[in-house]
């Protein structure tokens, strides 16, 4: 016979006799059918999240400095100036004068607080936008909640198999040992 034939090889198949085995057969077939297409999403979902992270990280330093190099001078330069005003010579009724300035303090800081807040919340808002229609991130979250399900989906299956394979040999047990 020569090395460059191939010799056949038969596959051997084992045919369960019994019902529990014909159960436990199929539990498995679905197993490995499901098991790979779960860890595979569960994979893709773990990178999308990492990416978000990869993402974020660099926003919020940007965040972190534009606020120490564009809010912190101005309200610093508005309370030194504030300072100027409410401290008044002695001989001036400041009792009367400072819970008003205080008030207006109050009120002028809480004003630009909420314009910062409207600014920065229209740019996050604007860049999420962009971020998504590039990163297909809700694609990535459906394939995450749906990698989810199916594995609760499997772990049910399985269970109720395994009770039901366990029930199956306990009769069949009680059967043959009523026949014997």
């Amino acid at each position: 016979m020569s090395l460059t034939m191939k010799k056949r090889r038969r596959a051997e198949v084992i045919i369960p006799r019994t019902w529990l085995g014909q159960v436990k057969v199929q539990a498995r077939k679905a197993g490995n059918k499901v098991g790979p297409v779960a860890e595979t999403a569960r994979d893709v979902a773990t990178h999308r999240v990492e990416d978000a992270r990869v993402w974020a990280a660099p926003k919020l330093d940007q965040a972190a400095h534009s606020v120490e190099d564009q809010v912190a001078p101005m309200l610093s330069a508005f309370l030194t100036d504030l300072a100027r005003k409410v401290d008044v010579p002695p001989r001036v009724k400041a009792r009367r004068r400072w819970p008003v300035l205080a008030l207006l303090a109050g009120a002028a800081i809480g004003a630009v607080g909420v314009a910062m807040y409207r600014n920065n919340a229209q740019r996050w808002t604007d860049t999420m936008k962009d971020s998504l229609r590039h990163t297909g991130a809700d694609a990535s979250k459906w394939v995450g909640d749906r990698a989810e399900e199916t594995a609760d989906k499997v772990n049910r299956a399985a269970g109720t198999v395994n009770e039901k394979a366990d029930t199956v040999s306990k009769k069949s047990n009680d059967i043959s040992g009523k026949l014997s």
